[in-house]
Order: structure tokens, then sequence, then C-alpha cells
């Protein structure tokens, strides 16, 4: 594509637009949240992540309840698997049992039928 002299002033002004609009998405972009990069904690971070004290934290380690990283003689905690970890205890509700026994009722007796 060639650009004569007299085209110039309305090419330059084309960029010009496009510039704008590249610059107005990097800047939207840019105000978007980032997800939170994964944090390693020391057991007495994690500890107050948890409320627990740290003697609960080495219990926990000991009986491999909780996931840790060991390093040498240091501790890790992932604060992304804490926080799975701990989402992994949540009970149920009444509603979601029951939900739960129906499935399951139901899909027995349907398969007796058979």
């Amino acid at each position: 594509m060639e650009i004569t002299f007299d085209q110039l002033p309305k090419a330059v002004s084309q960029l010009y637009d496009k510039l704008e609009t590249i610059e107005r998405l990097l800047l939207a972009k840019s105000d978007d949240p980032q997800p939170e990069s994964d944090q390693l904690l020391t057991i007495q971070q994690a500890a107050e992540v948890l409320h627990l004290t740290v003697p609960t934290m080495y219990g926990l380690v000991q009986r491999a309840s909780i996931p840790v990283c060991k390093r040498g003689k240091r501790l890790y905690f992932s604060k992304q698997e804490l926080t799975s970890w701990i989402m992994a205890g949540r009970k149920k509700t009444i509603s979601e049992i029951d939900a739960e026994a129906e499935n399951y009722l139901s899909s027995r007796k349907r398969g007796r039928r058979s």
C-alpha cells in the first residue's frame, strides 16, 4: 500500500485513531483485577490465616492432615492449598443432604426394576 503526499494527513489520522484504541484497550486490561498468585507461608503465617496455634499446626502436620511442603527443616504452606483444604471440610446443608438422599433412592428404585 503506497501513500501519496496528499493522502498522508488522512493516513496519520487513521494511525492516531488506531493507536488511541490500542491505548484504551491496554488501560482497560490493566484495570482488571489480576488473579492472586499463590503465596508460600511460614508455619506462623499459616497459623494466623487458619486462626490456629503453632502447636496445633505442628500436630496437623505430624498427622498429615494438612497440605504442607518441607524443605530441609522448614515447613511451607500454600495459601491456595490451605483455602482448598478448609473448603473440603465444608458441611452440607440439610437441603443438600435431602437432595442427595432423594437422588440415591430414585436411582436404586430404577436399578431394581431392570
